[in-house]
C-alpha cells in the first residue's frame, strides 16, 4: 500500500531464525502452543501492487504460489479487474484475504471539509462492497491524519473519522466485512491504549485494528505489548523492518523482536491468518527474498 513517507528499502543480509518451535502443515505454517491445541495458523501473504512481474492477475498469483505465498491484499480502487481477480484466485488457491482503502489517505474521513469526508466515507463502501465480491474478511483502513492544531488536530481527527466510521458500520456488517484500522505514522493513535480505546467506542466487533508492527516502534512501545493490549482486536499484521538507528530496513532487520511478537500472537490467540509483507516488491527475485526472509522469522527455513 502506498504511503505518503518513505517506508522501507532492502539490505542483503536477514536475522537468523527464531527460537521455539515450529512445523510446517500442508505449506502452513503452524505455531505450537505449549499443548499441542492451543497453536496459530499463519499464512505467508504479499500486497498486490508488490508483483512486479507477469502479464494477468493469474500469472502474478501463480509467481506467489511458487514462491511459497498463499494469499494477498487488493488495493480498492487499485485498477484490478474484480472478475479477473476472483478468477484467478479460484484457479490458483490463492487468497484475497483483505482489501485496502486506497483512497482514504487523499479523501480523509478527518478531513475539515464535509464533502471530501463524504467523499471519503463512499471510498470506504466501495472497499466493503469489493472486499465482500473477492470473498475477503477485512477492509484496512487510516481514518485520519493530525495535520493542523487548527483545522485537523487529534480530537478532530477522532471525532470525525469516528463519526463517519460509524455511518460504515451497517455497511460492512451487512457485507460479513470487518474495518480494520491501521496504525501509520499520522500523528494519530501512536499508544496501544489509543487504539483499544478508539476501536472499543463502537462497541461492535466489525471494527478492530490492522497493526503494523514496525511502524509503531519509533513511539517507544514495543509491538508485542502492542499486540497484548489489542487482543481479540487484532484483526491482520503487516511485516516488514524497521530500526532505530537504521530506519527502513529489510524484513528481519529491525527492532521488531519477532520472538516476543509471535509469542504475544499466541497469547492473544490471534485469529487473522495472515502475516503480509508491505515492502517494496519486484519481480521473482525480490519476492523470493521477501519468502525467505519471512520463513527464517518463522522459523520454516
Amino acid at each position: 500500500m502506498a504511503r505518503p513517507f518513505s517506508r522501507r528499502s532492502f539490505l542483503s543480509s536477514a536475522a537468523g531464525a527464531i527460537a521455539g518451535s515450529a512445523m510446517l502443515t500442508q505449506g502452513v505454517p503452524l505455531f505450537a502452543a505449549a499443548d499441542s491445541s492451543g497453536g496459530l495458523r499463519l499464512k505467508k501473504a504479499v500486497k498486490f501492487n508488490m508483483v512486479k512481474e507477469g502479464a494477468s492477475v493469474e500469472d502474478k498469483f501463480n509467481l506467489v504460489k511458487s514462491l511459497g505465498f498463499q494469499g494477498v491484499e487488493i488495493d480498492s480502487p487499485g485498477g484490478v479487474n474484480r472478475e479477473e481477480a476472483v478468477a484467478a484466485k479460484k484457479k490458483t488457491g490463492i487468497d484475497i484475504h483483505g482489501v485496502i482503502d486506497s483512497v482514504h489517505w487523499d479523501k480523509r474521513l478527518s478531513d475539515p471539509d464535509p464533502a471530501v469526508r463524504e467523499i471519503g466515507l463512499k471510498a470506504l463502501k466501495t472497499a466493503i462492497d469489493d472486499c465482500k465480491f473477492y470473498g475477503a474478511t477485512t477492509v484496512l483502513l487510516v481514518p485520519g491524519k493530525v495535520s493542523n492544531e487548527k483545522t485537523e488536530n487529534y480530537q478532530q481527527c477522532w471525532d470525525r473519522s469516528a463519526a463517519e466510521v460509524r455511518k460504515a458500520i451497517p455497511w460492512a456488517k451487512d457485507a460479513g466485512v470487518k474495518i480494520a484500522i491501521e496504525t501509520v505514522w499520522n500523528n494519530f493513535i501512536t499508544k496501544p491504549e489509543q487504539m483499544t480505546q478508539y476501536v472499543d467506542q463502537f462497541g461492535t466487533p466489525t471494527v478492530g485494528t490492522y497493526f503494523d508492527i514496525s511502524n509503531m516502534i519509533k513511539f517507544g512501545v514495543p509491538p508485542a505489548d502492542w499486540i497484548r493490549a489489542l487482543g481479540p482486536r487484532l484483526l491482520k499484521f503487516d511485516f516488514k523492518g524497521y530500526s532505530k538507528s537504521k530506519g527502513w530496513c529489510g524484513i528481519g532487520e529491525g527492532d521488531e523482536n519477532w520472538p516476543d511478537v509471535l509469542k504475544a500472537l499466541k497469547e492473544v490467540n490471534y485469529q487473522g491468518e495472515f502475516a503480509t509483507a508491505e515492502v517494496d516488491g519486484g519481480g521473482a527475485k525480490a519476492l523470493k527474498d521477501i519468502s525467505q526472509r519471512m520463513d527464517r522469522i518463522l522459523g520454516l527455513a
